[in-house]
């Protein structure tokens, strides 16, 4: 779906939703209206011919001559038992006897009797001492009803077709203001935490000043304070980069890419940038990944992002004496990324509600749901996949998968670790 504005993958959805519904209804009643039309028609048809063969029907018995009734007329007269036809034979199967006969008795009798691809219409009674059998060949008709519905399935053809340009025209037309509200509500969002990423810089740095110099002049005062002040200062400042992360990428998607970016190269700088801060923790950091590059397409910055989110929650949610593995392979034309770690892990019931935003879960404090579901928007925005699998004390593992920009050709000793 095009409508010239940039969503969110999960925001498309909900836009192409709408305006499927829109061509939806518009089709319904497009076709609503034709069957009925087309209904009325049949049904007045029906009952001009029927009342059109009755009156055939009378006029023929009434008459005295049976050689005077109109083409696909017969007038059978049994006059002393004997029968006489007009100028031409009755059809095969004609005359009805035994309604010659309960004419015979006063009864008069109306019946249809199909034959091939034709309806024969009879009406038999007497007329004085006579008993009239008259038979109406009702073909022509039956052939103006086909070509009556051929002609409405053609109309309804035509009319589908109308409706699903109409419908293309009215759900592009009716959804576009929701479009508009998403793109500018997402506007909002990257030019309200780009207005605020300096005042929060600038309130943490001096925040971080007034601890060192209150630590200097009363070690034993307000420092517990300040190092909360500090920390929070610290997170908000986190919130609006992911605000502002995911706004860009919304605005600035995978389809405008930095270029190829070897992801095993990516992976490990920033496996290295974290391998000091998991050894102060007690926390052992490894990686596997091929000799040779991984190339995908994409946004380095985002991908990057993506990598060291992924340590970061490992790292948040292990203790010393714990393992975080990650691995970076080529798997069926996507590049694999691995993160494992064996710490405290999550309910596997809450598996895929953890990349919705704003979840919470568990004990960390910091469980404001937007750096997990902004990793999905960049993940997702890049044509790859993330899910997650783990169990409470047991560990988590991260699986990420992006598609490979070229062919994957490994060359010999293709892998290494690295501790």
């Amino acid at each position: 779906m095009r409508t010239g504005l940039q969503l969110e993958p999960d925001e498309l959805a909900v836009v192409c939703r709408a305006r499927f519904r829109v061509g939806i209804v518009v089709g319904l009643i497009v076709c609503a209206s034709v069957a009925m039309i087309g209904g009325v028609a049949y049904f007045a048809l029906v009952r001009s011919q029927d009342s059109l063969i009755q009156r055939e029907l009378a006029t023929a018995v009434a008459s005295a001559d049976p050689s005077g009734p109109p083409n696909c007329v017969w007038q059978i007269v049994r006059r002393d038992g004997v029968l006489t036809t007009g100028r031409a034979p009755a059809p095969a199967g004609f005359p009805l006897l035994a309604d010659m006969d309960a004419a015979a008795r006063g009864e008069v009798r109306v019946t249809a009797v199909p034959s091939g691809d034709t309806v024969y219409h009879v009406r038999t009674q007497a007329r004085g001492a006579d008993i009239v059998q008259v038979v109406f060949d009702a073909r022509y008709q039956l052939a103006d009803r086909r070509h009556l519905l051929l002609a409405l399935a053609l109309a309804a053809l035509v009319g589908l077709v109308a409706a699903g340009f109409a419908a293309m025209v009215v759900g592009h037309q009716a959804v576009r203001p929701l479009a508009e509200a998403l793109t500018r509500q997402r506007r909002f969002v990257a030019d309200a935490s780009h207005e605020l990423r300096t005042p929060i810089a600038q309130v943490h740095t001096r925040a971080q000043l007034i601890a060192r110099r209150l630590s200097r002049s009363d070690p034993g005062g307000q420092n517990a304070e300040l190092d909360r002040l500090v920390g929070a200062t610290r997170r908000l400042g986190e919130i609006v980069d992911e605000l502002l992360l995911s706004a860009r990428l919304a605005a600035a998607p995978a389809s405008s890419p930095d270029g190829p970016i070897d992801l095993a190269a990516l992976v490990e700088s920033s496996a290295a940038a974290d391998v000091d801060r998991a050894a102060e923790q007690g926390v052992t950091l490894t990686l596997t990944r091929p000799d040779d590059p991984l190339p995908v397409t994409g946004i380095e910055s985002a991908l990057r992002r993506v990598v060291g989110e992924l340590i970061t929650n490992g790292l948040r949610h292990t203790h010393p004496g714990d393992r975080i593995a990650i691995s970076v392979a080529p798997v069926a034309g996507q590049v694999e990324l691995v993160v494992a770690d064996t710490g405290e892990g999550f309910d596997p019931a809450g598996a895929e509600r953890m990349f919705d935003r704003f979840h919470r879960g568990g004990s960390d404090e910091r469980r404001f749901g937007l750096g997990l579901a902004l990793l999905r928007e960049v993940v997702t925005g890049h044509g790859g996949t993330i899910s997650a699998a783990g169990r409470l004390g047991q560990g988590a593992t991260f699986t990420v998968r992006l598609p490979l920009a070229v062919p994957w050709k490994p060359s010999a000793g293709t892998q290494r670790s690295h501790n």
